[in-house]
């Protein structure tokens, strides 16, 4: 990447159709499942002189899980994220520090079933061109926001969940 992060400063807007909000649950039976939000949006304030004075906000639409199966995705939606009740995730950020050259621990709440706890999500600038792209991976275990819908569940999915983002955003 030859842009300078100077550059990069102001508002963004995430891109829905160049963004991908995924997930990986593990089956114990040794499968497992992908799935994405298709439902979301996202603001993101960049200032490349100052990265700790960035921020981000990102509100998912919990209906709009997508795993390719119907059955499993009204399931994960009714039953694990409760979507009537909580309609949303979100995830404001509270701090952002440089890294290294091209990447930002972005530190802030994740609120998912009205429980909220902070995280750090290690991201990558890997594009910047006019747009920035952003990636970043990191396991959480769902039950630290109760992300479950029964005993069984409990046994038989693993409560580690890999987050897999790429996340494209257009300057506003």
């Amino acid at each position: 990447m030859t842009t300078k992060l100077s550059e990069l400063t102001g508002d963004y807007v995430l891109d829905a159709e160049r963004t991908r909000i995924g997930f990986v649950a593990r089956h114990r039976m040794a499968t497992r499942v992908r799935g994405r939000f298709a439902g979301f949006e996202g603001v993101v304030r960049l200032d490349g002189d100052d990265p700790s004075a960035s921020s981000a906000r990102l509100t998912i639409q919990a209906d709009t899980v997508d795993t390719g199966n119907k059955q499993r995705d009204d399931q994960l939606s009714k039953t694990f994220l409760v979507a009537a009740t909580y309609p949303t995730v979100s995830f404001v950020s509270t701090k952002v520090e440089q890294a290294g050259a091209t990447t930002f621990d972005v530190t802030g709440d994740l609120t998912m079933r009205g429980v909220t706890h902070p995280v750090t999500v290690p991201f990558e600038l890997i594009e910047a061109d006019g747009d920035v792209t952003f990636k970043a991976t990191r396991t959480l275990n769902r039950m630290h926001w109760q992300v479950n819908w029964n005993a069984l569940t409990t046994v038989m999915v693993s409560p580690d969940v890999i987050l897999e983002l790429q996340l494209t955003a257009t300057r506003r």
